[in-house]
């Protein structure tokens, strides 16, 4: 099955990384706005990448709140899923990326294979659920305060991914 890219964007940071993303894999990956379709045929998907922001105080999107018991009830098993998620990390310290990290969460016991995990290395924040073992759990991005640096970041993380993803 062809890979697909399901993401929702508050701001339109999220959905121009999920472009980026695309463009940095392959042209043929699906975009799909869970904002307009939810998680519609996800199931047929082995190979997915899955985008939020964070909000508030360590909270997913509002998209993806709304649609969350949908998302928990999905069966990822044997699916092949790389994260990506957006935060600030100057100004939400203590909640950077959290939303990503719920959804590290949702799956990691769902008997997925989760690719992509990168350095914290160029990062300066004091806490975050999307850390595991002394890395991010995806692709970290941060359009408020290292927006200069997400399209080198995309880009290096597509490559890390590209032969498991696709």
């Amino acid at each position: 099955m062809a890979t697909v890219i399901y993401y929702s964007s508050s701001t339109g940071n999220t959905e121009k990384s999920a472009g980026r993303i695309r463009k940095n894999l392959s042209k043929d990956i699906k975009l799909v706005n869970i904002s307009n379709d939810g998680f519609e045929n996800i199931e047929q998907y082995d190979k997915i990448i899955l985008g939020s922001s964070t909000w508030g105080d360590g909270e997913l999107q509002d998209d993806w709140d709304e649609k969350w018991k949908e998302f928990c009830k999905i069966d990822f098993s044997g699916k092949t899923v790389a994260l990506f998620g957006l935060g600030d990390q100057d100004s939400y310290a203590d909640t950077f990326l959290d939303a990503m990290g719920l959804i590290y969460e949702e799956l990691i016991n769902k008997g997925v294979n989760i690719i992509g995990h990168t350095l914290t290395e160029g990062y300066d924040f004091d806490s975050s659920k999307a850390v595991v073992d002394d890395e991010f759990v995806g692709l970290a991005l941060d359009e408020d305060n290292q927006s200069d640096l997400s399209k080198g970041r995309i880009a290096q993380w597509c490559e890390s991914i590209k032969a498991q993803i696709l």
